[in-house]
């Protein structure tokens, strides 16, 4: 199974004063120095230039998680021979606390921390093995690069703007959502916003471009055996990304970059999966000689990991807004984020008119199995998020693109039920991204309430059956609203063709044939 939506979002953290005459301190810049022209030992060389620290950022901290991930990752682990140097290149104590931090005896005084650290695909671990996607990769012919498993932050300093002076061979080409400073550095304004911009580079990657509702759109693909170009991607994938664009009236974003790893799967953890990203999304994926099929297969993540546009990066809670990468957090809106998401993924294409309505409906049928025979279907979806850091939760959370989506699809149908047949989810998610969008938070504790209150009081009950709770599923009666006969034997639907009026002008609101306000 691919797993994926692992989500990030950028951070936009604003500064308040705290009267009229004071200003706040300004973060001094933090310069990293990656060179991956010194590939040996599967290890990447850093070096972190600083002009002094804060008394209050002794500890440099590596990633014990990243956002999105629910995983434990402990990036420490892969950490060699760190060390931190004054302006005269004497050598300023360091001492390891824990897995992920190192406390250093003379911040004030430190102008360089230099450390190795291996990729973590071929790097051999006991446990939580990093999923490959927001993991590295150093290889001859190319470089998987995610600043979470590769670089560490002082304490306190999260919010410092950025500098990477990333080396890469020459003739190599370069894939990523960040931009450059005058100076040939890529820049960000903070450590999650670089995190939240992974690296793909090599010397035969592959590249396509093309506008999206007036935003550029870039594809980066490195593929072993080279049986998989950009430009196959670009045609599988273009009429999806212009429906995804109708879908929302537009891309809530300026630049969106896609980056494609094909080739063997990594020695260490979940074999493939994808993970998006605000302004980028990141697969790792099978070589395999290109066909439709497979081109539809690519087209169907691709639309989840585009579609978090809207969820995480524009609907998000608090606890996403403000991550903390020493101790996981989950949020309880796991079905929001990754259920919701994968729901649109499949019904962008069928109101579109690319994919037809019983292919979309197999799908949801093999969900159904899904959250029958491969998940526990009484594990309710908020349990599986506040789970999901640990064992237990993780041995559910694939079900959340499973019976997430059911949800999802469900919430969709009862929503129009109750509008006499004006108002679906998509429009509740556009009305959410015009309330809240990049920087501003809902209240992860009060979210239902909030949805409560812009839609009916029934869908409270629903909420608290379906997310809360996980009571059956209602797929015969609610698909039953559509025309739409459920055997629960199969799993399997049949579309009626003598419908009821009722049912025939629901299911065309259903399919987006109607006006949008």
């Amino acid at each position: 199974m691919s797993i994926r939506g692992l989500l990030v979002v950028l951070l936009l953290a604003a500064a308040t004063t705290a009267g009229a005459q004071s200003t706040p301190p300004t973060q001094p810049t933090l310069t990293y120095q990656v060179d991956v022209g010194d590939r040996a030992d599967d290890r990447f060389r850093v070096r972190l230039s600083v002009d002094g620290l804060p008394a209050e950022s002794d500890v440099l901290q590596f990633a014990a998680t990243a956002p999105g991930t629910y995983q434990v990752m402990d990036v420490g682990r892969f950490v060699e021979g760190l060390r931190a140097t004054g302006a005269d290149g004497r050598e300023i104590a360091v001492e390891r606390v824990s897995t992920n931090q190192w406390r250093i005896s003379a911040p004030a005084d430190v102008r360089e921390i230099a450390y190795s650290i291996a990729e973590t695909w071929d790097t051999p671990v006991e446990e939580h093995p990093v999923y490959p996607m927001a993991g590295t990769s150093i290889e001859t012919d190319h470089v998987l690069f995610n600043a979470h498993a590769v670089l560490a932050f002082p304490t306190g300093m999260q919010d410092a703007p950025i500098r990477l002076d990333f080396r890469v061979p020459d003739g190599w080409t370069v894939g990523t959502a960040l931009g450059k400073d005058a100076e040939g550095r890529y820049v960000a304004e903070d450590y999650d916003f670089l995190v939240d911009s992974p690296i793909l580079t090599g010397d035969s990657l592959t590249v396509a471009t093309t506008d999206v509702g007036g935003a550029p759109v870039e594809i980066y693909t490195y593929a072993k055996a080279g049986q998989i170009r950009s430009d196959m991607l670009l045609e599988s994938m273009k009429a999806m990304l212009e429906a995804s664009a109708d879908f929302l009236g537009g891309l809530p974003v300026d630049r969106y970059v896609f980056l494609y790893h094909f080739e063997d799967p990594p020695k260490q953890g979940v074999p493939y999966g994808a993970w998006e990203h605000s302004y980028s999304s990141e697969y790792v994926l099978p070589e395999a000689p290109w066909s439709e099929g497979y081109g539809q297969a690519i087209t169907d993540i691709a639309a989840h990991e585009f579609l978090h546009i809207v969820t995480p990066l524009n609907i998000h809670s608090e606890i996403i807004e403000h991550f903390d990468f020493e101790k996981p957090v989950p949020s309880r809106h796991l079905w929001l984020y990754e259920g919701v998401t994968e729901w649109e993924s499949h019904m962008v294409q069928l109101r579109a008119g690319l994919k037809p309505i019983d292919a979309y409906l197999t799908e949801m049928a093999q969900k159904i199995a899904a959250d029958r025979t491969r998940f526990d279907p009484t594990y309710p979806l908020e349990k599986l998020a506040l789970t999901s850091y640990g064992d237990e939760g993780q041995a559910q959370y694939g079900n959340i693109y499973m019976r997430g989506a059911l949800v999802a699809g469900l919430l969709d149908i009862r929503l129009l039920e109750l509008s006499n047949g004006e108002r679906d989810l998509q429009d509740v998610l556009l009305e959410l991204m015009g309330r809240y969008g990049k920087s501003q938070p809902f209240n992860d504790a009060t979210f239902h309430q909030t949805l409560v209150g812009m839609t009916f009081p029934e869908i409270g009950d629903f909420l608290e059956k379906y997310v809360v709770a996980a009571e059956p599923l209602p797929i015969a009666e609610y698909y039953g609203k559509l025309g739409i006969d459920y055997d629960p034997a199969g799993p399997s639907f049949t579309v009626r063709e003598d419908p009821t009026a009722e049912q025939t002008r629901l299911r065309a609101a259903w399919m987006g044939n109607r006006p949008k306000a």
